[in-house]
């Protein structure tokens, strides 16, 4: 029996894996139009190539070492968005995910069954102000932003064991809220290609999270007025973990990964 658990217990991790994607890159060109807001919209979607760390529910551990296929497997739904609007050199960024993922199995005792339900959430809101911009030798556009802002976060990691007799439930769900700064350089290539790189840092030891962090590099590829393509290469992180009266709930995880999106500008 507890073998099987444990099993269950690494199905729940390898779900959760790709629930914490963080969020993808947001390109945002340089413009130098000033008094008017500019708004792009990005559906993204992030591909950890490998997913390495612990999963602890109920004060019960598995390490995890996932490939992508793994990951996929367990995927039942995602949608994630990101926001951005600018006027000046002043703007809001907001971003929004949400995965379900999960699995179930027959137990070898008493005819029991099993079912992992992980679902991941968070919602961010960002203020963010353009303190560098310019021209540089070769005559294209580059820009730096920096931002402030708060992330919600909710986090359900959980078994159901259902049999004939007396059912179980293990883990549970997690909701927290956490500060966050980021980082963005972009600087054009040529007409219709830019760079960028960004870094952002998230929870700092408040409400359970020690770090959540992304590093991630990429392209834009604007081949159409309004419509741009964006894709690169990303590293996330996040060490949380709380002391529930069942036991600990934890998840201290790395990932790396192709990441790749669509943004509407208007």
């Amino acid at each position: 029996m507890r073998n099987t658990v444990n099993k269950l217990f690494l199905a729940g991790g390898l779900a959760l894996a790709f629930g914490q994607t963080a969020s993808a890159q947001s390109l945002a060109r340089s413009e130098d139009d000033e008094g008017a807001w500019r708004h792009s919209i990005t559906p993204y979607l992030f591909l950890p190539l490998s997913t390495t760390g612990t999963s602890t529910i109920d004060g019960s551990s598995v390490e995890l070492d996932l490939s992508l296929s793994e990951v996929l497997d367990v995927l039942q739904g995602a949608a994630s968005v990101r926001y951005e609007g600018w006027n000046g050199d002043f703007g809001i960024i907001s971003e929004l995910y949400y995965v379900k993922l999960g699995g179930g199995g027959a137990l070898p005792v008493g005819g029991a069954s099993a079912d992992v339900d992980v679902r991941q959430t968070f919602f961010n809101v960002q203020g963010a102000y353009r303190f560098a911009k310019g021209v540089n030798a070769s005559g294209r556009r580059y820009a730096a932003d920096a931002a402030i802002g708060v992330k919600w976060n909710r986090l359900k990691q959980e078994i159901n064991i259902a049999g004939p007799g007396p059912g179980m439930t293990l883990g549970g769900t997690e909701e927290w809220i956490e500060p966050m700064i980021a980082l963005r350089y972009v600087t054009e290539i040529n007409d219709t290609w830019s760079f960028a790189s960004r870094a952002e840092l998230s929870g700092f030891g408040v409400n359970g999270d020690d770090l959540q962090y992304v590093v991630l590099a990429g392209f834009d590829w604007k081949g159409w007025e309004n419509t741009s393509l964006r894709f690169g290469y990303q590293f996330y992180g996040i060490d949380y973990s709380n002391d529930r009266p069942s036991g600990e709930f934890a998840y201290d995880m790395d990932q790396n990964g192709i990441y790749a999106a669509v943004a509407f500008h208007f």
